[in-house]
């Protein structure tokens, strides 16, 4: 896979750029400034975009800002944000802009090569990818009338695992139980948020953003 690795620290993206060549990526650019990201896209047309949330000049949110230009403009490019800490407003924000491709991970979880490179897969698959910390976060939190209080425990597992991005069959395999039952859960859950049946809406991301949004 093509990548660009936006950072601007020299260590982190000398770092990403070892981990993604170590599976077999190809690194054609790495950017340090938010203002050279569309003229790299522009001129290497990767499959994919890596960046940090919090870049020159303001370190807050540019790499959300960046995200969602680069999501109107390219729907089908992979983007995978990340973050040092768990910030629930930024994922929903990414995902409100088009969730299919798009990833929200913290820095610690794609240390490890392999980790990383199945996120950009789920990624070039049109998948979603949340980190678990950010949907746990959210997932117990109590709120009143809130519709994820419907959920049971078992529900909810399946919920945060939906939001890594994982398949029916992953699912099964991550909890030890069988596909039929994970099939059961995800209805279940389909029914309790009240997401409706259409062939446009992809419900499993409609599920994560009910998640994200409360």
């Amino acid at each position: 896979m093509r990548v660009i690795v936006i950072d601007d620290s020299i260590i982190v993206r000398e770092g990403l750029r070892r981990l993604l060549e170590s599976e077999g990526h190809e690194v054609v650019d790495t950017v340090s400034r938010p203002e050279q990201v569309a003229a790299a896209v522009a001129t290497e047309q990767p499959d994919a975009v890596i960046l940090d949330i919090r870049m020159p000049p303001t370190f807050t949110d540019e790499g959300v800002r960046i995200a969602i230009s680069l999501r109107a403009a390219r729907p089908r490019l992979g983007i995978l944000v990340l973050s040092q800490y768990a910030v629930p407003e930024y994922a929903t924000r990414l995902l409100d802009a088009g969730a299919a491709g798009t990833g929200y991970l913290l820095k610690d979880r794609v240390l490890e090569p392999l980790q990383l490179s199945q996120a950009l897969r789920r990624l070039s698959e049109g998948g979603t990818v949340v980190d678990p910390d950010v949907v746990g976060e959210l997932l117990t939190a109590k709120r009143r009338n809130d519709p994820l209080d419907a959920l049971s425990e078992r529900e909810r597992a399946v919920l945060r695992l939906m939001a890594e991005g994982l398949s029916d069959k992953g699912i099964a395999e991550r909890l030890f139980v069988s596909l039929n039952t994970v099939g059961t859960h995800v209805r279940h859950i389909f029914r309790k948020l009240d997401l409706p049946r259409t062939a446009v809406d992809n419900r499993r991301v409609l599920a994560v953003l009910v998640a994200l949004q409360k």
